[in-house]
């Protein structure tokens, strides 16, 4: 049997802790951090402290956003670890990006930067043809630049 480290079993000793709430229960307005403690010698240091982007994020949110990460941002992933559709796990990624006080890049969010002139229309192509090429690239059987060349071909076929 192996011995446990002294510093795991310090950590298991520590009281739970619980998530930090983030706005009133009474009113429903956001908390301000007055102070903060050192769970070992407990230090306190009191003043006005900003909390990071993140804690602006729903217990959801936050939950999602760690899943993305894990799942390295690979939306067909996530799909699998959420049981959701592509247009749902989009749908949530952007309402992250909003509540983190940021704008969705435009359509042409594959990594792929082409000119105007460049771009496929999709007036003129086959939106079923289209749904299946970004799949592939969401699949990972091909990739944007590929998946742009694709789209170039529908286009000027149509």
């Amino acid at each position: 049997m192996r011995a446990v480290p002294t510093a795991v079993k310090a950590h298991l000793r520590e009281k739970p802790m619980f998530p930090l709430p983030t706005t009133c229960h009474i009113c429903g307005q956001k908390y301000h951090v007055t102070a903060v403690q050192c769970g070992h010698c407990h230090t306190t240091v009191t003043g006005q402290f900003a909390l990071g982007r993140l804690h602006q994020l729903t217990p959801e949110q936050l939950n999602f956003v760690e899943i993305f990460i894990a799942c390295e941002g690979k939306i067909n992933r996530v799909e699998q670890e959420l049981n959701l559709s592509y247009p749902a796990v989009r749908s949530r990624l952007h309402e992250v990006i909003h509540a983190l006080g940021r704008e969705v890049g435009d359509a042409n969010d594959n990594g792929v930067d082409m000119p105007d002139e460049n771009r496929p229309s999709t007036n003129n192509m086959n939106n079923d043809a289209r749904r299946q090429i970004l799949a592939r690239v969401s699949a990972g059987e091909i990739s944007a630049q590929d998946a742009a060349v694709l789209l170039r071909q529908q286009t000027s076929a149509s």
